[in-house]
């Protein structure tokens, strides 16, 4: 794929400028996802104004881990569904003049419209020319902020300048509450009214409202402060509202070419709240405190400035402006969605961010791809987020018991209190049929938080958070898989059946369906590894303030023997070349050439839409929505890989892992935005022209919405956070295992350098990577020496200390095609 091709030629040539002229409906919901602006408590949709969701625009505005549930009743089926909730749209503002319309898109001629989000400032600035019936022309200029540094604040600051008239105008700001879940046209079946109770209340220049979810009875509550600057004409100020919505309507008195400039300000509050009375009380509260825009301003940029210190990662090449602006775009997204603010909300780490409605809001394994970020970054939030889960273990205890088996099973998809959300069946609009949806076996979720946890500890070295809570979590998950593993006296081995992999399109065999595949190699191996990692954190807790954890969890030695001996004798299948095979019984599965289906669908992500719309399924064929046991080298270094199947027992030759990425690499769709991002980071020591194009592919997904027009149902937090990853790590060769910090840079030809910082054990380092050289500098600290292992040679940094090395081998040249599929 060229340069072209990828979906990032279209973005402006400016790193930091993320901005679209004219209207174009086809895209502008995607457009308002990608324009979002968030603090990591809510997050508001880059909508107009003057929008309503209408099927081209959709404002909306979500809370982290604010859900609901609602009954439907579709087709016959009964459904009980939880979904992030749609709250009160604060954005409404817009202007008329008297006895004509209110300014819209479809009431007005727009002469020039330019919406640009500046990405170091977390500002979105819009302009609009209009003209309305009668031919009179004006000017708007909006900037829109959702403060960073006081979490429930927002501001809006709209300038209107008459360019050909004077006279009267009315503008008019609502809160309005007549909102309902429409992001996704795939749920338009469901229920979707979330919201009841609504009452309204107004005092001289402030204005609220309240509602209440219809099950979790979650109370929220909006306040809004409307002022005017900057006017010399006559002006009086009005109450309105109606069932639904309250607010202010101003009239004015306008001159040519003479400004007036209108602040908005908002404040949200909610019963999950901390540190609050009552939410209404709260809201009001804020916004008599809140300062003018100015202020507010001031101090989110101060906020955004400090954030990006931690987010810093530059690129080093000719024209690399537009993949550095891929970059800040998806290092943005994350940042804003997840916050400090997030750690207070219990909140997980939602596949979509808060940008929109796509999989109800739910949390899925994603955040597997996303703390790895984190862990370098911003590690305190890391162990928030990983509290959700603990907070939810008795809920994955039950669930676990409800497949009678012992430990916690985390759920595919989770939400507010942690219990499978899975919907039971989806539709496929190739066919308009509704096909089961099996994919609640994907038990490897478990393994996921498992692997977070350690990680999170190798990072850290936080024993605190082993022993008071990732020790529980990781004993539970060990009993879990413990528990599915069946023994086999006349091989010796034991064997994990009936689950599904990574790969979604495999839920079982052509004759038996549904049921699940058996010995999937990245679940069996991934169970071997976190078997071992649990024993490993009893011996390194020890004694320290452990002995009751030990006691209650009731585990013994007997159990930990298991534990070992299983993760040693676990089943891993090979298929006839020698190579890993996916699952058992994957090479005999019938061949699919998927040329011709890329000739009659171009996109084939979705094969297993397009092949139960022709009456088949892909249980039947040896293909894959995205990489499965490929997942084993992302997660893994190969002599961490070579040392594990060694441990179960096989002779495994890393020297075949380039021909088992090439075998599935073929094989693949890419239904998955993860896909490319695990495929860039398994090619990058092989085949590196390869690899930088996937990785071009994936900071384009959402950029250029090429996964079928779903970013307006959300960005892909997953694949935004890993591309910055694979920069941060897989590029370097960054690893943090056996209490080091381990480099082997390989960078691609097109990057001559990266420059970024990493947070340590305690420690900012800041790194400089080039083909021949690389440094780290510890900045100052008062934490204890950490080792850092460059090229298999170690050093001891200290705060304020500096090594450098050489990098002497010789760059071998660029190996692959350029076609990304592989073929």
């Amino acid at each position: 794929m060229n340069g072209d091709q990828c979906g990032l030629c279209h973005l402006p040539r400016d790193e930091w400028l993320l901005a679209y002229e004219g209207f174009d409906p086809a895209r502008e919901t995607t457009r308002e996802a990608l324009l979002a602006l968030g603090n990591g408590y809510q997050m508001t949709r880059g909508a107009a104004t003057y929008a309503t969701a209408d099927g081209v625009h959709y404002p909306a505005t979500y809370v982290a881990g604010l859900y609901n549930r609602l009954v439907s009743d579709v087709d016959g089926r009964r459904r009980v569904d939880e979904s992030i909730v749609n709250l009160p749209n604060w954005l409404p503002l817009t202007f008329r003049h008297p006895g004509g319309p209110w300014f819209s898109r479809v009431s007005f001629h727009v002469a020039h419209r330019h919406v640009a989000l500046n990405l170091r400032h977390g500002l979105e600035r819009r302009e609009f020319l209009v003209r309305d019936p009668h031919g009179r022309r004006t000017r708007i200029v909006q900037e829109r902020i959702v403060s960073m540094d006081r979490p429930h604040l927002a501001s809006l600051r709209t300038t209107i300048t008459p360019v050909d008239w004077s006279g009267p105008l009315h503008v008019r700001s609502l809160l309005d509450a007549r909102v309902t879940n429409d992001n996704v046209a795939e749920y338009g079946a469901f229920a979707r009214h979330h919201l009841v109770d609504c009452a309204t209340g107004q005092q001289g220049d402030v204005c609220w409202l309240t509602v209440r979810t219809t099950q979790s009875w979650i109370r929220i509550a909006q306040a809004a402060r409307i002022t005017l600057h900057q006017h010399e004409g006559s002006a009086s100020h009005h109450h309105i509202g109606g069932p639904g919505y309250v607010g202010h309507e101003i009239h004015l008195t306008m001159a040519p070419g003479t400004p007036v400039t209108i602040d908005k300000t908002v404040a949200t509050y909610t019963s999950r709240d901390r540190a609050i009375s009552e939410p209404l009380d709260a809201a009001r509260g804020e916004i008599s405190d809140a300062p003018h825009h100015p202020a507010v301003r001031d101090a989110h940029l101060l906020a955004w400035e400090h954030l990006w210190r931690r987010f810093h990662l530059r690129l080093g090449g000719h024209d690399l402006v537009r993949e550095q602006l891929a970059l800040n775009v998806h290092l943005f997204h994350v940042a804003q969605t997840l916050s400090g603010y997030t750690a207070d909300a219990d909140a997980g780490v939602p596949a979509r961010g808060l940008h929109g409605e796509g999989y109800r809001g739910h949390v899925f394994w994603d955040e597997l791809f996303v703390f790895p970020l984190l862990n370098l970054r911003t590690p305190e939030l890391t162990r928030a987020l990983l509290l959700y889960r603990y907070r939810r273990l008795a809920e994955a205890r039950r669930l676990a018991r409800a497949l009678g088996l012992p430990g916690a099973l985390f759920p595919w998809q989770s939400g507010s209190d942690g219990r499978e959300e899975t919907p039971e069946f989806f539709h496929n609009p190739l066919s308009q049929r509704w096909v089961p949806d099996n994919s609640r076996r994907q038990y490897h979720v478990n393994l996921a938080v498992a692997y977070n946890v350690w990680q999170y500890y190798e990072v850290t070295d936080d024993i605190d958070f082993l022993a008071m809570y990732g020790a529980e979590l990781l004993v539970e998950i060990a009993r879990f898989w413990a528990g599915t593993a069946e023994h086999d006296p006349q091989s010796d081995r034991y064997h994990i059946r009936g689950v599904m992999g990574p790969d979604e399109f495999h839920d079982g065999y052509p004759d038996r369906p549904g049921s699940g595949i058996d010995d999937n190699a990245y679940v069996n191996v991934m169970t071997a590894w976190a078997l071992a990692r649990t024993i490993d954190a009893f011996r390194i807790l020890g004694g320290y303030h452990s002995d009751d954890l030990w006691r209650r969890l009731a585990v013994d030695e007997q159990e930990f023997a298991r534990w070992d001996r299983i993760s040693r004798r676990l089943h891993v299948p090979f298929l006839p070349n020698g190579l890993l095979s996916q699952f058992e019984g994957f090479a005999d599965l019938a061949e699919l050439d998927l040329r011709p289906y890329r000739e009659r669908y171009g996109d084939i992500g979705r094969l297993d839409l397009i092949l139960e719309a022709e009456g088949d399924h892909p249980s039947r064929y040896q293909t894959s929505k995205q990489a499965d046991v490929l997942m084993l080298f992302y997660l893994f270094s190969a002599e961490e890989v070579t040392a594990l199947l060694n441990r179960l027992g096989y002779d495994f030759d890393p020297a075949t892992i380039p021909a088992t990425v090439h075998h599935y690499l073929i094989r693949t769709t890419h239904g998955s935005t993860l896909s490319r991002v695990v495929h860039s980071w398994v090619l990058a020591r092989t085949r590196r022209s390869q690899s930088w194009y996937l990785l071009r592919d994936a900071l384009a997904a959402d950029l250029a919405d090429t996964q079928a027009g779903t970013t307006r149902q959300g960005i892909h937090l997953g694949a935004m956070a890993s591309t910055a990853d694979i920069l941060q790590r897989c590029y370097t060769g960054l690893e943090v295992r056996g209490d080091a910090l381990r480099l082997h840079p390989q960078l691609p030809h097109t990057l001559t350098h990266l420059d970024f910082d990493v947070r340590y054990r305690g420690h900012w380092l800041r790194i400089h990577c080039s083909h021949d050289l690389i440094s780290v500098r510890a900045l100052p600290t008062a934490a204890p020496p950490v080792l850092v292992i460059i090229e298999e040679r170690a050093h001891l940094l200290s705060g304020e200390s500096e090594v450098q090395e050489s990098l002497t081998r010789k760059l071998p040249s660029p190996t692959g095609t350029d076609d990304p599929s592989g073929s």
